[in-house]
């Protein structure tokens, strides 16, 4: 079964940098495309980021797409997710999860099940 650990979430103000990582075991990374969300209070989780196998291809959420930036270390079993110039809208629970073989990122973000605790991203003005 996999399991995920996100970390390097804090307080940050606005305009500041973070870089979150995602340890994955129970699984070897090298499979599956894998995905940063994130889920604001009162908000449905969504899709931030994603990332194939090789690395060769990333999609970026258009609230992100140029602040953003996904990564990943396969024979680390590491996603990472490097984030400038954030907002206080960044303001979030962010989590990883691999893609299981969903049909969207909507399916995604709604299907997973084995999410990890998260790691807090607090933005301030």
């Amino acid at each position: 079964q996999v399991l995920l650990v996100e970390s390097g979430g804090g307080l940050v103000q606005a305009g500041g940098s973070l870089r979150l990582s995602c340890a994955v075991s129970g699984v070897a990374l090298s499979y599956y495309d894998m995905g940063w969300f994130r889920q604001a209070p009162g908000k449905e989780r969504e899709v931030v980021t994603a990332i194939s196998i090789s690395g060769d291809k990333t999609y970026y959420s258009d609230s992100v797409k140029g602040r953003f930036s996904i990564a990943r270390d396969n024979k680390k079993n590491t996603v990472y997710l490097q984030m400038n110039s954030l907002k206080q809208e960044d303001t979030a629970v962010y989590y990883c999860a691999p893609d299981l073989g969903y049909s969207d990122y909507v399916q995604w973000a709604r299907d997973f099940a084995s999410w990890g605790k998260g790691t807090q991203v607090t933005v301030s003005s």
